[in-house]
């Protein structure tokens, strides 16, 4: 029986994992039938103290895709941490699922439910962290380039959750990943060090600034997110003026490598942190990513539950 495994953060797997699981995911885009009873009789607790769209959607139909059968619990529906410990949840709902995904508020919820041998504990997004978009980030560049390594991936804006993951995940994939972010929305000391860490070992390189236009020059991809993040509204107005020249414009698209591709987690508000025409420009390849959101999360739940049969199948395509 494989151990207890969790998907908290990009860096809980190893780059060779990380490789097996885009592996995977690319092998699913192509024909997802090929996972049609690979987790046949487990039952998938899909928790939601947020809205969600893609992540909800996305983990409900990779749940169908793998034979398994979803169970969605939202935040009104059972309130960790008040009456009930959150160790004593996951210890109950081990009872019930293989495997519990968790789109949570504070990052350290899921750092409590992700007790040693209880049950694998995925993040569906963070405060800190959002490792399922970063999957289908890589994957989409991957089908889109053939090969990730060398290749500079550009973020300006907030640097958020996806920022992090995004440059956690890159460095993995032996890539260089730069970041433009204003002082104030910078990602987090810790972060950095450990992205600087993984890339000693991948060869990747990262480079933070607070220059979009240095940030963007001459990158095969440029990326984004929104500027006022759920529970940030109240931050509306100061962030907006901070981050109003990160903006991803036709300026910093033609900073950029001619081919560059442009890419956004969604949802997107046009004139904001994007423009239309670069949104929906024929550089986009924003639905792309959306779209793989799907074969990335069923890659991650398939690798998680068997984890030696996911690999052998990727090793046999490859």
């Amino acid at each position: 029986m494989s151990p207890v495994r969790h998907l908290l953060r990009d860096d809980d797997f190893t780059p060779e994992e990380q490789a097996i699981i885009l592996g995977l995911a690319n092998r699913l885009a192509a024909d997802h039938t090929i996972g049609a009873t690979a987790l046949r009789g487990t039952a998938i607790g899909l928790f939601f103290e947020q809205r969600s769209l893609r992540t909800r959607v996305s983990s409900e139909v990779a749940c169908s895709w793998l034979g398994a059968h979803p169970v969605s619990l939202r935040g009104e529906e059972i309130h960790l941490d008040r009456g009930e410990t959150l160790e004593d949840t996951a210890r109950v709902v081990a009872a019930y699922f293989g495997l519990l995904l968790a789109r949570v508020h504070d990052h350290d919820t899921l750092t409590s439910l992700s007790m040693p041998g209880v049950l694998p504990i995925v993040n569906g997004l963070s405060d800190q962290f959002h490792p399922l978009q970063a999957f289908a980030d890589l994957l989409t560049l991957q089908q889109l380039w053939g090969n990730l390594k060398g290749r500079t991936l550009a973020y300006v804006g907030d640097g958020n959750n996806v920022a992090a993951s995004l440059l956690l995940a890159g460095v993995m994939a032996g890539m260089r990943v730069a970041v433009a972010s204003p002082p104030s929305c910078q990602i987090g000391e810790k972060t950095v060090a450990t992205a600087n860490r993984l890339a000693k070992v991948s060869g990747g390189e990262i480079f933070l600034t607070d220059d979009s236009s240095a940030a963007a020059s001459g990158a095969d991809a440029l990326y984004t997110d929104v500027w006022i993040s759920m529970g940030q509204e109240n931050e509306k107005d100061k962030r907006s003026q901070a981050l109003a020249p990160y903006c991803l414009d036709s300026r910093l698209l033609a900073a950029a490598a001619q081919d560059a591709w442009v890419l956004h987690c969604l949802p997107a508000h046009r004139g904001k942190e994007i423009t239309a025409e670069v949104l929906d420009g024929p550089q986009s390849v924003v639905f792309q990513q959306a779209r793989n959101r799907l074969p990335a999360t069923a890659a991650v739940f398939w690798f998680l539950l068997a984890p030696e049969i996911a690999a052998g199948l990727v090793h046999e395509g490859s």
